[in-house]
C-alpha cells in the first residue's frame, strides 16, 4: 500500500479540461490555439497557455506543438478527473450513495498479506473497522465497464488510515470502502472493504478486499469466478 504523490490542478483548469473534451479532445486528438482556446474561455492568451501547460504537468493532457498550432488530446489520468467531477455531480443531484463494480477473483502477489499484517495498519483496522482482518486481501480483476465505473467511488466518504513509519521505511496512507461482495449462486459477504492506497489511481483494474473472514473460503470463490463488489457510503 505504497503512496505515490500526485500534482493536482484547481477547478480552473479542470473547466478548460471539460472544454477540451466537449470539443472532442477525449475521443482523440483535436487542434487548436491558445488564442481560440483564450476565446473560449473569455481569458488571455497567456492564461490559457499557462492553464493547458498545468493540466500538461498534472498528466491529464497530451499536447503536440506545431507550426499552427497544438494537437491536444484528454489522457487516461485526465479523463479519470473528469469523471471524478461527473460522480461529484450525480451525488448533488441524484443522491448517489453505492457503486457496483464487476470483476473476476485472480490471485494476488502476497504483498497484500504482508501490508495487512503490519502493526501500523492493524492497529487503526481493529479502531477504524471494527475487526482484525485477515491477513490477506481478496483480488479481483475489474471488467472494462467497471474500470470507468470505478472512479464514482472517489465521490463517496472512505474510512481513512494513517500514514506510519517505523526504524525502516515510512508506510503510505490508504482508504477503506465499505462493501458487499455477491457471488454469481447469489451467496453475499456484508462487512468487507475496498482497499487502496489513498490519492493514486496505481492498478485501476484491479479491487482489493480486506474482511475479518478468509473471504475465498466464506464465498466458495476460485480463480475467475465472477462477483459484483456493491461499495458504500460508511
Amino acid at each position: 500500500m505504497s503512496n505515490a504523490p500526485t500534482l493536482t490542478v484547481g477547478h480552473d483548469e479542470l473547466a478548460v479540461l471539460k472544454l477540451l473534451a466537449l470539443d472532442g479532445a477525449l475521443a482523440g486528438e483535436m487542434k487548436a490555439s491558445c488564442s481560440e482556446l483564450a476565446e473560449q474561455l473569455d481569458a488571455s492568451t497567456q492564461t490559457a497557455s499557462r492553464r493547458l501547460q498545468r493540466l500538461e504537468d498534472a498528466g491529464y493532457l497530451a499536447r503536440e506543438t506545431v507550426t499552427d498550432g497544438q494537437w491536444l488530446s484528454v489522457t487516461e489520468e485526465g479523463e479519470q478527473a473528469l469523471r471524478a467531477e461527473y460522480e461529484d455531480y450525480r451525488r448533488i443531484f441524484e443522491g448517489a450513495t453505492r457503486v457496483e463494480l464487476v470483476g473476476t477473483i485472480t490471485g494476488g502477489m502476497g504483498e497484500g498479506k504482508h501490508y495487512i499484517s503490519l502493526p501500523g495498519y492493524m492497529a487503526q483496522f481493529r479502531e477504524r473497522l471494527a475487526y482484525e482482518p485477515f491477513e490477506g486481501t481478496l483480488n479481483v480483476e475489474l471488467t472494462d465497464a467497471s474500470i470507468r465505473r470505478r472512479s464514482a467511488m472517489e465521490a463517496l466518504e472512505p474510512v481513512h488510515i494513517d500514514g506510519w513509519e517505523d526504524e525502516d521505511r515510512t508506510y503510505g496512507p490508504a482508504v477503506c470502502y465499505p462493501a458487499t461482495i455477491e457471488a454469481v449462486d447469489g451467496e453475499r459477504y456484508e462487512g468487507a472493504h475496498v482497499i487502496a492506497p489513498e490519492r493514486t489511481h496505481h492498478d485501476e483494474d484491479q479491487l482489493e478486499l480486506i474482511a475479518s473472514d478468509r473471504l475465498r473460503d466464506e464465498l466458495g470463490l476460485d480463480d475467475d469466478d465472477t462477483v459484483t463488489v456493491t461499495v458504500e457510503d460508511r
